[in-house]
């Protein structure tokens, strides 16, 4: 399928751990036995690769934070990768979650590592998955032992920084919380002004039985740096995942969302925002597979699109025969801020049980003019009254957030996004 990443698979080749030879391998051949995805394939109707198409080299693992960079702090435990490449100087944590770099695993770690790698996913149907393992040299295993609880957040931080050439980043996050365990994890991913960097991530959140896991996974990247990732769940007997999502716009990007239930009892928050602008492009596809019976999902996600940017919602519940007592919702609203905004909404729900509540719904609409005459006739300005009728809309799930640093970070985060000015957005944060 071209060499746009020969690079990247050469290094890969030439430095990863002996014993990742086989994941290796065996994604090389799921990558170049794929068909390049185009307009008529299903899954990519209304996302171009065109982005994609120039030559990547692999990271430069001397890249270091700018220094009139500081990285936001949101848990007392982080850690951070400058394109990739772990600094030991920027993290800090002392946390009971046993954290190994897949290059520094001990043999003991690395066997952990490979019968849980790639269990939550499906390589076959995911071809950037499978090109991920192609050029997996290193990764990151994040294990919660079993009855730990453990309050403080981790919070994971990959910044892309601006180069002089197009590089890729291989991503690759692997969370194991085991029986009746309890952790919150935000993985953050950031870019330098200019970056041209191509993340192409997967991260695996393995539950146990009981366990219980929070997942926030905010996407700071700037518009030049594109990214194609997906995070994949199993949910064992009466497990719970808490997951809130956002993403602001770049030229690409694509992440793919997929929960499977594997025991009965589990239950699976998932919450979104997104908000591309000028000509960015965002596309989420998000598919819970309930396999088994008395499981339960909530599933709410939001967009604003402003100026001629586009999104795509695909948002799919799958319903198995012996998924009865099943209980599933789905709600998809966009705001169009703009004549020129597009959005690609598609809620679908295929069941094949016929003991199962469900629903889903999707809205596409502009701000409301009652409510902004409302506004204007008590003396709001019509720029600030637009400001806080794009906030209010996505503000619920904002406030639905557990962790109070997350929410005051976004809060002005995402306020910058409707205004230019900050005099409009201060009274927002």
């Amino acid at each position: 399928m071209g060499e746009f990443l020969q690079h990247s698979l050469d290094t890969a080749a030439k430095q990863a751990p002996a014993w990742l030879s086989d994941v290796l391998s065996n994604g090389r051949r799921r990558w170049e036995a794929s068909r390049w995805p185009d307009r008529k394939t299903e899954q990519w109707k209304y996302t171009s690769l065109q982005a994609l198409q120039q030559e990547y080299h692999a990271a430069d693992t001397s890249a270091q934070l700018p220094d009139d960079m500081t990285l936001p702090q949101l848990a007392g435990n982080r850690l951070v990768f400058v394109d990739g490449n772990y600094s030991a100087e920027l993290s800090h944590c002392d946390s009971h979650i046993d954290v190994v770099r897949f290059q520094d695993a001990s043999a003991e770690q690395a066997e952990r590592i490979r019968e849980h790698l790639g269990t939550a996913l499906n390589g076959e149907q995911h071809i950037f998955a499978a090109l991920n393992d192609a050029a997996l040299q290193d990764g990151l295993l994040l294990d919660i032992p079993a009855d730990t609880i453990i309050d403080e957040p981790l919070q994971l931080v990959w910044f892309s920084s601006q180069c002089s050439a197009a590089f890729n980043i291989n991503q690759r996050t692997l969370v194991l919380a085991g029986k009746h365990s309890r952790a919150e994890i935000i993985e953050q991913f950031i870019s330098a002004d200019g970056s041209q960097a191509f993340t192409n991530g997967i991260t695996e959140l393995i539950l146990a039985d009981n366990a219980a896991l929070a997942y926030l996974r905010l996407h700071e990247e700037r518009r030049q740096a594109t990214h194609i990732g997906g995070v994949h769940a199993l949910l064992a007997r009466d497990s719970r995942l808490d997951a809130f999502h956002m993403a602001l716009g770049s030229d690409l990007k694509r992440l793919d969302l997929v929960v499977q239930y594997v025991g009965p009892g589990a239950h699976c928050d998932l919450n979104g925002i997104y908000l591309p602008r000028g000509k960015e492009h965002i596309d989420y596809h998000t598919c819970i597979e309930h396999a088994v019976a008395h499981c339960s999902t909530d599933e709410a996600f939001r967009g604003i699109i402003s100026d001629e940017a586009t999104a795509v919602f695909n948002g799919r519940i799958h319903i198995h025969e012996n998924a009865q007592k099943t209980r599933a919702e789905l709600s998809n609203k966009n705001l169009l801020t703009s004549d020129q905004a597009t959005v690609n909404s598609k809620p679908e729900l295929e069941i094949y049980a016929d003991d199962v509540q469900c629903a889903h719904g999707a809205t596409v609409a502009q701000l409301d003019e009652t409510s902004l005459h409302y506004l204007r006739t008590r003396g709001v300005p019509k720029d600030e009254a637009e400001v806080m009728l794009s906030f209010g809309f996505i503000n619920e799930l904002v406030d639905n957030i557990g962790n109070e640093s997350v929410r005051n970070y976004l809060r002005p985060l995402l306020a910058q996004q409707f205004s230019a000015d900050p005099d409009l957005t201060r009274h927002l944060v």
